[in-house]
């Protein structure tokens, strides 16, 4: 099938310019960006688009739309252990398949055509992601105690039986989730078998004081050095949060090269701080953006996300010239698909890449004029500007209209199952 989208504004973001023309999908790939006549099966008019690469949120737990709203305005601490982690318990496949379908709309619907994501009972949110058409780096969480062994064997099976399937769409990482929930040991056997798989290692690092403070008392260093210690940053590492990091911590992430994940939304609702992006990124870290789970944010909004990462940077470096907006972008997309390790498919609009295209909306009150459109999608446009998202050359989303999800299906499943693990039930 070949699609062309035709007199549109094309942000290509392999340079910070926008320009006119038309671009062509073949299957799966852009064959042609310019200005060219083609007649192909489906025209779309993008005169009044930004058509862009899709975005990528690089850290998350979807299946985690079923806890939105559960348990909000709490301390940190007593979130996680005494309202998530019990109501996580309760998890089955069902729950995870239809909150990863819930979270998949959303995310399709606002411009995310790629995600990482670390979470349980994984065969559901692969089944998830075959069938809407997204793309997607998948972990099972890993945990140190009972069944450890089994927990990693089953992340193991995973990338074995499904790596790079449909279409090269789905890729599994392996995913401690920390190092307070993992053993030095388990550790060390989670770095070893990703070498074994050359994948990459998603885990979350220095995300709150306490666990700053809980690894000097036990191992006298912090967890970004501890890890370090142990040979986890020997291997492609996608770290999410880095908020609590001083100068050896991101000279450290520098030198090994580790992809950090900034989670702004997430960061700020549960009072965790900010990580110092700015100063990442002098020492040449690539720095990526990611929404976390939906309990804790309570969205998948990434546009919401760009325009929290402009903004807080700016206001705790106290110099309104960092992070403008065309670096943002790049942390959206570019830095998103290298953090991902997919850069080499997708992230920028070039011939030969694969087609994960989105057309945003600027014919709206709120983007006019258009006096610079590459600032207007930081700060000026919503997730609700998206009109079209093309994952692999098929259309996903058109008119705002999904066409792979049953979205009034979805709505009523994710209720139900969100009531089974919680206990709470609307009558809504």
């Amino acid at each position: 099938m070949s699609i062309l989208i035709k007199n549109t504004n094309i942000l290509t973001m392999v340079e910070n310019t926008i320009v006119k023309g038309n671009i062509l999908v073949e299957d799966n790939l852009i064959t042609r960006i310019g200005e060219f006549d083609f007649e192909a099966d489906e025209i779309i008019d993008g005169s009044n688009f930004i058509t862009m690469p899709g975005i990528v949120n690089a850290h998350t737990h979807i299946a985690m739309s079923l806890l939105r709203n559960y348990a909000d305005d709490l301390p940190f601490w007593p979130w996680l252990t005494e309202k998530i982690w019990p109501a996580e318990a309760n998890l089955n496949e069902e729950s995870v398949y239809w909150g990863s379908m819930l979270s998949i709309a959303e995310m399709i619907a606002s411009g995310t055509t790629t995600f990482c994501d670390m979470y349980f009972f994984t065969e559901e949110t692969i089944k998830a992601v075959k069938e809407t058409g997204i793309r997607a780096n998948l972990s099972r969480g890993l945990v140190s105690g009972e069944e450890e062994g089994e927990k990693l064997q089953n992340a193991i099976n995973l990338h074995n039986e499904f790596h790079l399937k449909d279409e090269g769409r789905i890729r599994i990482d392996l995913g401690p989730h920390a190092p307070y929930t993992c053993s030095d040991d388990y550790l060390k056997k989670i770095a070893g078998e990703a070498g074994k798989r050359d994948t990459n290692i998603h885990i979350h690092l220095s995300e709150s004081k306490k666990e700053i403070e809980d690894s000097i008392e036990k191992n006298g260093n912090t967890p970004i050095e501890h890890v370090n210690s142990l040979g986890l940053f020997d291997h492609p590492t996608i770290a999410a949060h880095c908020v609590n990091v001083n100068d050896d911590d991101i000279q450290i992430l520098a030198d090994k090269k580790v992809n950090v994940v900034n989670n702004p939304s997430s960061n700020l609702k549960l009072a965790n701080g900010f990580a110092p992006v700015n100063e990442m990124m002098k020492k040449g870290i690539n720095v990526a953006l990611g929404t976390d789970g939906p309990s804790s944010n309570n969205n998948q909004d990434m546009f919401e996300e760009m325009h929290l990462a402009a903004l807080v940077n700016k206001v705790i470096s106290n110099d309104t010239t960092v992070l403008p907006a065309y670096e943002v972008l790049k942390m959206a997309t570019v830095n998103g698909a290298k953090a991902l390790r997919v850069d080499n498919i997708v992230g920028t609009l070039e011939v030969g890449k694969h087609a994960d295209i989105i057309l945003v909306d600027i014919h709206n009150p709120h983007m006019y004029p258009h006096h610079d459109l590459i600032a207007s999608l930081v700060y000026s446009a919503s997730s609700s500007d998206v009109d079209t998202v093309i994952v692999d050359g098929k259309i996903l989303y058109q008119n705002k209209k999904f066409l792979t999800i049953d979205i009034e299906t979805v709505y009523k499943k994710a209720q139900k199952a969100s009531e089974r693990l919680t206990g709470d039930k609307n009558e809504i």
